[in-house]
């Protein structure tokens, strides 16, 4: 079983209990493949044949993800939990004070020398001042992230390792993050990238596992998507909190594409913010408190780790990794070099499927 014990997730099983205290899980229960109800593991079993399955699609010939919250045997798949609907915290102190607990919790059950995947914004920054590992930085010299997180570090009085990107570095990898996720659309390969760069150095480095924030934005309302519901149609939700709720169910899809890409760079992803403590915690959350009247986003999970992040990290605003790093600009940029002109169809998808 993949993320905690078999016995856990019986009892989880048998109880309906979705957020049962684990991180996430994935595995074969007594003859069945289940999936946690977040995905935060991936599993994959033959197309035709459930009992054939593997952590890594790469070892099967038609690979079919375990959707998340569900079983797999012989007669099909079962939704056996549901994202839970828990009532809302009683006033503003217990839902920041509730969000602090169970994220320091989670902070403090880590060996104190782990390092932190570290891009300057409030949820790396939420690890990286908590934790006494190193720090991981990638992008293209003079990118945001690269800025962003030398200035964080700063703040923090830590020393932060910068991994720059060139061009032959991006393009040796691109094959590399595309075999190992599975996907060759840019969106996906533009993520993955840095966070792959990273782990590899940080594997060279002689570590074996490596803190990322992943989840913070989604449980927390970090989009902007989020913020404009029910005027944008990129949700179909009309209030925040709904708005919330869909983009969590988002990471059942994104999260195999970060963990499978860790692992191929020979490290293990630790996702603190991830844990189902925190996740209860934010499904607690007013909507005032996803989205302050001002408009800040993520805004307990802001006044929850600022008790150890300085507000000028706790409140700032951060790109999106592949923008920030300028991975997803350098992708474009090789396209064209190599002739896919953005006249055609997903010409930087194009780009990456020509390199396998």
């Amino acid at each position: 079983m993949d993320g905690t014990d078999p016995a856990t997730v019986r009892r989880a099983l048998d109880s309906g209990d979705s957020l049962p205290g684990t991180g996430g899980f994935a595995g074969d229960l007594d003859g069945a493949l289940v999936r946690d109800v977040l995905g935060r593991y991936p599993i994959f079993s033959e197309t035709d044949d459930p009992t054939a399955w593997s952590f890594d699609h790469r070892d099967l010939t038609n690979p079919s993800l375990v959707p998340a919250g569900c079983q797999r045997t012989t007669d099909g798949d079962e939704q056996v939990w549901q994202l839970p609907e828990p009532p809302l915290f009683e006033s503003r102190t217990e839902a920041i004070e509730s969000t602090r607990t169970a994220v320091e919790t989670q902070l403090s059950a880590l060996p104190e020398d782990t390092p932190v995947a570290f891009s300057g914004g409030v949820d790396s920054a939420a690890l990286g001042a908590y934790l006494d590992g190193p720090l991981y930085v990638t992008g293209f010299p003079g990118s945001h992230d690269i800025e962003a997180a030398q200035s964080a570090a700063r703040l923090l009085g830590k020393d932060l390792t910068v991994i720059e990107v060139t061009h032959d570095v991006l393009e040796a990898a691109i094959p590399e993050v595309a075999r190992a996720t599975g996907r060759t659309n840019p969106m996906d390969v533009g993520i993955a990238l840095p966070l792959y760069l990273t782990a590899k150095r940080a594997a060279a480095d002689g570590y074996d596992t490596l803190a990322v924030g992943q989840g913070a934005d989604e449980l927390f309302g970090g989009y902007e998507k989020i913020t404009r519901a029910p005027d944008d149609h990129r949700v179909e939700a009309d209030t925040v909190r709904g708005a919330a709720r869909e983009v969590i169910a988002t990471l059942a899809a994104q999260l195999p594409r970060d963990v499978l890409a860790l692992r191929a760079a020979g490290v293990e992803p630790v996702a603190p913010l991830l844990h189902d403590e925190v996740v209860e915690a934010s499904l607690r959350l007013p909507e005032d408190l996803l989205v302050s009247p001002r408009g800040e986003r993520k805004f307990a999970f802001r006044m929850a780790v600022r008790e150890w992040t300085p507000d000028p990290i706790a409140f700032r605003e951060k790109k999106a990794v592949q923008y920030g790093s300028l991975i997803a600009r350098e992708l474009d940029r090789l396209a064209r070099q190599a002739g896919y002109k953005k006249r055609m169809d997903d010409h930087v998808g194009e780009y990456i499927k020509s390199l396998l």
